[in-house]
C-alpha cells in the first residue's frame, strides 16, 4: 500500500492531485527485490524509475519543489542518492556534497558510524567542503531505518553546516526512520508501509 506523505514535517512540494499522481507513477516504476544483499530485506531498486526520463524530471521537479528557502549544498548518500542530489543541485544552484561510505575519498575526512537494518557502516565526507553554516539539503532514494540519514545529518552539522531538510524519493514506514530524525523537516514523495 502507498500515500502520499502529508503529515507532520512534510516539506511542501507539488500539491494535491500531481502529487499523488507522482507517488502512483514513482510506485509503479519501483522493482521490489527480494533477499537482497541479504535474506529478509526488501530491496527497492530505483534504476527503473531512473530509466524513465519523464519520470525522471518530474521526481527532480518535486524534490526541488520542496526545498524550504535557499541551499548551499546539497548532500546525497552513497550511492543511490548522488543520483537524485545532482539534478536536484544543479536546478538549486547549489554545490553538491557527496556522502560516501568509509575509505572512498582522500583524506582528510571525518567520519560518523551508524547501524543499517543488515548490519553497521559508517559514512564520510571531506570537511573542506563544508563552509562554515552551509545551509544543506540531504537527498536520498529511501528512508529505511534511518541510520544512514541520522549519520549523514550528525557528519554535515559536526563540520558546521546547518541542515535545514532532508528529502527522500521512498520512506518505507514500518521501518521507523524518523525515529532517528526528530524535529527534522522530512519529505517523502512516496510512502510505503
Amino acid at each position: 500500500m502507498s500515500a502520499v506523505t502529508d503529515g507532520p514535517g512534510t516539506l511542501p512540494g507539488p500539491s494535491g492531485g500531481r502529487r499523488a499522481d507522482l507517488a502512483r507513477r514513482i510506485d509503479g516504476l519501483l522493482r521490489t527485490v527480494p533477499d537482497f544483499p541479504q535474506p529478509g530485506i526488501q530491496f527497492r531498486d530505483i534504476m527503473p524509475l531512473l530509466a524513465d526520463a519523464d519520470a525522471f524530471a518530474d521526481v527532480v521537479a518535486a524534490l526541488v519543489a520542496g526545498t524550504p528557502g535557499p541551499v548551499d549544498l546539497v548532500a546525497g548518500m552513497e550511492a543511490r542518492g548522488f543520483l537524485l542530489a545532482a539534478p536536484v543541485a544543479a536546478v538549486l544552484g547549489a554545490g553538491v556534497v557527496p556522502v560516501r561510505k568509509a575509505g572512498k575519498l582522500p583524506g582528510p575526512v571525518a567520519s560518523q558510524s551508524y547501524a543499517l537494518e543488515y548490519g553497521s557502516a559508517a559514512v564520510e565526507i571531506q570537511p573542506f567542503t563544508i563552509p562554515d553554516g552551509a545551509r544543506v539539503l540531504v537527498v536520498d532514494d529511501v528512508l529505511a531505518t534511518g541510520g544512514t540519514a541520522a549519520a549523514t545529518v550528525a557528519l554535515l552539522e559536526a563540520c558546521g553546516a546547518e541542515v535545514v531538510a532532508l528529502s527522500f524519493l521512498v520512506e518505507l514506514e514500518s521501518l521507523g526512520g524518523r525515529a532517528l530524525l526528530p524535529g527534522r523537516a522530512i519529505d517523502a514523495l512516496l510512502t510505503l508501509a
